[in-house]
C-alpha cells in the first residue's frame, strides 16, 4: 500500500508506515515540499497510486465531489501530540491496509477508523 503525507501531519508518520511494509512519501519529499498545491498532491497520489493521508478538509470536498484522491485517509483527532498519534496510527495500520482494498475514504479519529466510502 502507497501513501502520501500531507503537511499538517508529522514527517515521521513516513517511519510508521514503512516499518509496516509500506511505501510512503511526505509532502516535504516532493519537489515543491509543503508549497505543493493540494491539485498536485492529488495528481501525484493518483498517478502513484497512493493514499492522500490529511488533516485538510478540502481533500474530502474534492473526493466526495469529483472523486479525486482516488484514496483519502482523513485524520480527524484534532490537536494531538505526535506520540498520541503514533499510538493511536501503528497498531490500526494493518486494519487500514486491509479497509483500502475495498474502500476509497477513511477516517481517522481517536476512536479508531470509521468506513466513509
Amino acid at each position: 500500500m502507497n501513501f502520501l503525507i500531507d503537511a499538517q501531519l508529522p514527517r515521521r508518520m513516513v517511519g510508521w508506515l514503512t516499518a509496516a511494509s509500506c511505501d510512503a512519501i511526505h509532502t516535504l519529499d516532493l519537489p515543491d515540499g509543503n508549497r505543493t498545491t493540494d491539485k498536485q498532491l492529488i495528481e501525484v497520489a493518483d498517478r502513484e497510486q497512493r493514499v492522500v493521508v490529511t488533516k485538510d478538509a478540502d481533500f474530502v470536498n474534492s473526493h466526495v465531489l469529483s472523486g479525486e484522491p482516488a484514496k483519502l485517509l482523513l485524520v480527524s483527532t484534532g490537536n494531538i501530540t505526535n506520540r498520541e498519534l503514533e499510538q493511536l496510527v501503528v497498531p490500526l495500520i494493518p486494519n487500514l491496509i486491509r479497509e483500502f482494498q475495498t474502500n476509497s475514504f477513511i477516517e481517522l479519529s481517536r476512536s479508531g477508523i470509521t468506513i466513509r466510502g
